[in-house]
């Protein structure tokens, strides 16, 4: 079955860093565009696309709010996408999601500027992200 399972998340102090995994089972995940998002506590609204990674040549996309602080990469071999969060603001506390970008519409590439939830197809349970001021 595929699964993708988050892990990493946790409580840091504003201007700290962390280091959240994405691990894929059940097909190989370095051939499907990955992305993250996040939810904010207590919204019911769609999470906000954080960043992507493309399958065929790992160009990669970020939100404005997290250029220049939040780093994605992935390792083949581990079957894993990581997002690198550095300089981490309250404003970052949400639960993290990473998901497979939807072939049919995007290939192996990202959609622009990450796209939205509707442009991904498979889902990690997300994993919890708190940041302290």
């Amino acid at each position: 079955e595929v699964q993708l399972v988050e892990s990493g998340g946790g409580l840091v102090q504003a201007g700290g860093s962390l280091r959240l995994s994405c691990v894929a089972s059940g097909f190989t995940f370095d051939d499907y565009a990955i992305g993250w998002f996040r939810q904010a506590p207590g919204k019911e609204r769609e999470g906000d696309g954080v960043s992507c990674i493309s399958a065929t040549d790992t160009s990669t996309s970020y939100a404005d709010s997290v250029k220049a602080r939040f780093t994605i990469s992935r390792d083949k071999a581990k079957n894993a996408v990581y997002l690198q969060m550095n300089s981490l603001e309250p404003e970052d506390t949400a639960v993290y999601f990473c998901a497979t970008v939807k072939v049919a519409a995007h290939g192996s590439r990202c959609p622009h500027s990450v796209g939205t939830p509707n442009d991904y197809d498979r889902w990690g349970q997300g994993t919890q992200v708190t940041v302290s001021s």
